[in-house]
């Protein structure tokens, strides 16, 4: 029985895997409940945050942040 991460669930929810990697996830997620429930929950979290109502960052924000990324850029450089 192999043994599935959070990543192979994300994969799969995503449909990114290949058609033998798709069968075998599906045949585990029948059989193996545990597995199943966390599958249930990643994907439920995916629902939500696709309701979620997102706003861009603040211009400012951004800024602030290229500031900051270009500093430790140029200490990294120096």
């Amino acid at each position: 029985m192999p043994t599935y991460t959070t990543e192979d669930l994300l994969l799969y929810l995503y449909n990114d895997m290949n058609e033998l990697q798709k069968a075998a996830i599906e045949n585990e997620l029948q059989n193996d409940w545990a597995l199943h429930e966390k599958f249930q929950v990643i994907k439920e979290a995916k629902n939500r945050l696709e309701k979620l109502k997102m706003h861009a960052p603040r211009r400012q924000t951004i800024e602030a942040i290229m500031q900051y990324a270009g500093r430790r850029i140029s200490e990294i450089h120096s």
